[in-house]
């Protein structure tokens, strides 16, 4: 089991945000009851970036309580075999007050195609700062021979 406990992300967690995979991000509502909520994510530096709405669970979470931890699953392409990382961290929100960076999300992670009609929907950019990051092993460097 491998703990990184700085902001800096190992190849092999970049190379999970880089590549095909699918994010569970973990909230915590206000009774401490755990809130999860499937996400698409994408890796800016060391940082996780990923865009939601004002008003939704995860974000009135999220206001109340910065700290998240995040789920990333790689999926298998060719011979590789899958694996994840968790990431736990705290959030900063930011305004989308035009809804690009939701576009930016859905031209990467749907091919372009044209998100749902939202009306009065205020779109927010969320920042994952990690601070400490999981990989099991042996997948902590390079992939397994």
């Amino acid at each position: 089991m491998t703990h990184i406990d700085n902001l800096v992300l190992t190849d092999a967690v970049r190379r999970i945000l880089n590549g095909p995979h699918l994010s569970v991000l973990a909230t915590t509502d206000a009774d401490g009851r755990p809130q999860t909520s499937v996400i698409f994510v994408i890796r800016e530096d060391d940082d996780i970036l990923f865009s939601t709405i004002k008003g939704r669970r995860k974000t009135t979470n999220m206001l109340r309580d910065p700290r998240v931890n995040l789920l990333v699953h790689s999926l298998p392409v060719g011979d590789e075999t899958s694996t994840y990382t968790t990431i736990s961290g705290t959030v900063e929100l930011t305004d989308d007050p035009d809804g690009s960076f939701h576009q930016v999300m859905y031209d990467i992670h749907m091919g372009g195609a044209t998100p749902p009609p939202e009306p009065g929907a205020e779109r927010l950019i969320v920042r994952i700062r990690p601070q400490k990051v999981y990989v099991p092993p042996p997948y902590q460097g390079a992939p397994a021979d």
